[in-house]
């Protein structure tokens, strides 16, 4: 089984601490993935659209047996996550339309419900481990979603490798899963971090920058281009703190702290609202939710808080 090492901030961080083993091994192994998925004990994930499936009796659980998903209805896909301590586990999907109303629910289906994974992730409503679980299921089901023309020629694709890999029809051109590497930093001077907002965040809010690194750029220039642009401060040293998997839809979050050479702020208004200075008796009352002008730090599944929490108590090394 793939365990974190507990004492990564990487393993810290929203949708860490996945535990399967991804049988990677066996994937391109027909027979094998046919027998995990007939097995007694093999589960699925069941996606529709991009919301997962839950059974609400009881309590919510997000597995059903492969036979329960085939009665729904024609699946788009279903893919091989791996090997979870309770048996081989599988996510399958099936179209948005499947689900009618607002909110969406399954017509004649009693008992479960569709939950989209930010508000499973933000209200806690399942353990850990099967959050980062089904954020591999989402990302992965998402790309299959979006990727089923082959961008050599055209042709349609079909699914291989369990779910790993997509292949050409046509021209046999093979198509993998794509993640989106993005930097998000803390610039730091002195006794104070830079943070900023977006108009699409919740009132008071503030976080660390972000941005996608672009083609034949390091992570440290990544962070520098950004710091600059959206805030016009000038990078010195960058030093990488932690990681973090975000289905939304499918990124991985690259944790940094960022040396601040300059004070001045030149605000890009077309990525940002505000941009400050916080000094850390500050960012301290807004980890706490006490900041005398009401203003907030991110929700405990970013990793812009994990950076925060770790440059507010002073848990930095280098």
């Amino acid at each position: 089984m793939s365990q974190p090492f507990v004492e990564e901030l990487s393993a810290q961080t929203g949708f860490a601490g996945n535990p399967l083993d991804r049988l990677s091994a066996l994937r391109d192994d027909k027979q094998s993935v046919e027998a995990l998925l007939h097995a007694p004990e093999a589960q699925t994930l069941i996606f529709v659209g991009d919301m997962p499936l839950l059974r609400t009796v009881e309590e919510l659980n997000p597995c059903f047996s492969p036979a329960e998903a085939r009665t729904l209805g024609p699946m788009r896909e279903q893919v091989l996550l791996g090997l979870s301590p309770q048996g081989p586990l599988f996510a399958t999907l099936f179209d948005a339309d499947l689900a009618m109303g607002d909110p969406p629910a399954i017509p004649g289906q009693t008992g479960l419900s569709l939950v989209d994974l930010r508000s499973l992730a933000v209200k806690r409503l399942l353990p850990r481990a099967m959050l980062g679980v089904i954020a591999q299921a989402k990302s992965l089901l998402h790309w299959h979603m979006r990727h089923r023309f082959c961008s050599n020629c055209g042709a349609d694709s079909q699914l291989a490798s369990a779910g790993w890999k997509r292949v050409c029809r046509a021209c046999q051109a093979q198509h993998f899963p794509r993640t989106d590497p993005v930097v998000i930093m803390v610039a730091i001077r002195g006794d104070a971090c830079l943070l900023g907002r977006q108009s699409r965040f919740a009132t008071g809010m503030y976080s660390a920058l972000a941005g996608f690194i672009e083609p034949g750029e390091t992570v440290e220039d990544a962070v520098r281009r950004e710091v600059m642009e959206e805030a016009g401060i000038r990078i010195g040293r960058v030093t990488y703190m932690a990681s973090q998997p975000w289905p939304f839809p499918a990124s991985l979050m690259i944790g940094c702290f960022a040396e601040a050479l300059s004070e001045e702020i030149t605000i890009d208004r077309t990525e940002l609202e505000d941009a400050r200075w916080f000094t850390r008796q500050e960012v301290r009352q807004m980890l706490k939710g006490e900041h005398e002008k009401y203003l907030a730090a991110p929700q405990l599944i970013a990793i812009a808080r994990t950076l925060l929490q770790t440059w507010a108590h002073d848990e930095m090394f280098d």
